[in-house]
């Protein structure tokens, strides 16, 4: 730090300096993310200040919580589900599976959780931080967790089932009606990671196709990211309870503060992500969310319908907005991508070039990658 202060000229000319090597939106195929809608955005601002951690000093940004809270809980088909609003999909499944490890309790050293391949990473920090063990069911042909191997891997130690509602790389959904039979059956906390799906799959055309939340009775915890499809500004993450008593599980003695006790898993947590989520739920409305899904979904099989006019095989024909894409040389693909100023990833089993259809992805966007992959195909 400098021993005298710069004038607010030069910062703001070094801040936008900054900004503009980031790379925009519109040339990111590759993430879960995108540009926040901008009621989203004017409501971040607004509560820039307030601090969740403490909220009998930010009632009203608490309200706006609690809000959100009951927004989801209906999307998620239970009103009363309990919550708060964290930074993203990597708190909440730390935190739903801190929840299961307080509320069972083994021997130390031979805890373990049983989940599948496709599971999220943020399970392996979960694992380190809790001195748990991960049981990893293999997945079937279409990529979901395979029930066989799952039921297989449970025994009296297992503390907690995951089940994934729309997987990071391809988009699947694990069979979560039979995952919450064996988690009722073997009386086990289920934890379902919906940071992706879970604002994509009730706005799809035939929602009860893939049933995974709150409607079925073995489901004892979601994650669900507004950050993603929802809209709305990072961090933005919601975890949600089915019972209060799995979240007083997490409370913690925090005497100095107005509230006494916290039960998430940041002290310090901002407000302005709350107003944000708040803002665009309530903007856009079931309705609103319809239409950003459906458009997200013909883009989707656009990209699709085009890739396959290349005679490029799909890796997985896509439920959601992700579209998987066979390739001799994906790895190489992408590298000659990303020279051109695109950004895609990959799959690792099987290998292909993974794009996510996001709604920055338009038509447009769509037109022009598929222009310079033909060149280097």
């Amino acid at each position: 730090m400098r021993e005298h202060g710069v004038d607010e000229d030069t910062i703001i000319r070094e801040l936008k300096g900054a900004c503009a090597r980031n790379v925009p939106y519109e040339r990111v195929l590759s993430s879960m993310c995108t540009t926040p809608h901008p009621i989203a955005i004017k409501a971040h601002k607004e509560f820039i200040v307030s601090n969740l951690g403490d909220p009998r000093l930010f009632p009203g940004t608490a309200s706006l919580e609690h809000a959100c809270i009951g927004m989801l809980g209906e999307l998620l088909h239970l009103p009363s589900a309990v919550g708060y609003i964290t930074t993203g999909g990597t708190e909440s499944n730390i935190q739903a599976l801190r929840t299961a490890r307080q509320l069972k309790h083994v021997d130390p050293g031979k805890a373990n959780i049983v989940l599948p391949e496709s599971a999220h990473y943020s399970f392996d920090k979960a694992a380190q931080m809790l001195g748990v063990s991960l049981r990893r069911t293999p997945l079937d042909d279409e990529m979901k967790a395979d029930m066989d191997a799952m039921a297989g891997l449970v025994d009296k130690n297992t503390i907690a089932l995951v089940a994934v509602a729309g997987t990071t790389e391809f988009g699947q959904v694990d069979p979560i009606p039979a995952i919450s039979k064996l988690a009722l059956d073997e009386n086990i906390f289920l934890h379902v990671d919906a940071a992706f799906g879970g604002f994509v799959i009730p706005f799809m055309k035939d929602p009860s196709k893939y049933r995974f939340d709150f409607e079925l009775p073995g489901v004892m915890s979601i994650a669900i990211d507004p950050h993603k499809m929802g809209m709305s500004t990072i961090p933005s993450g919601g975890l949600l309870y089915r019972d209060e008593r799995h979240m007083k599980s997490l409370e913690i003695s925090a005497q100095y503060l107005t509230s006494q006790v916290q039960s998430s898993l940041a002290g310090t947590r901002t407000g302005a992500s709350a107003a944000a989520t708040y803002a665009v739920m309530r903007h856009l409305g079931m309705d609103g969310y319809r239409r950003v899904v459906s458009e997200c979904m013909d883009n989707t099989m656009f990209l699709r319908d085009s890739l396959v006019d290349m005679d490029i095989e799909l890796a997985l024909e896509p439920i959601m907005n992700i579209v998987t894409a066979k390739l001799p040389d994906a790895q190489s693909t992408r590298k000659k991508l990303c020279d051109m100023g695109w950004f895609v990833s990959t799959t690792s089993r099987p290998e292909a070039l993974r794009m996510v259809v996001m709604p920055h992805v338009t038509r447009d966007v769509i037109e022009a990658f598929m222009a310079d992959l033909k060149k280097i195909s």
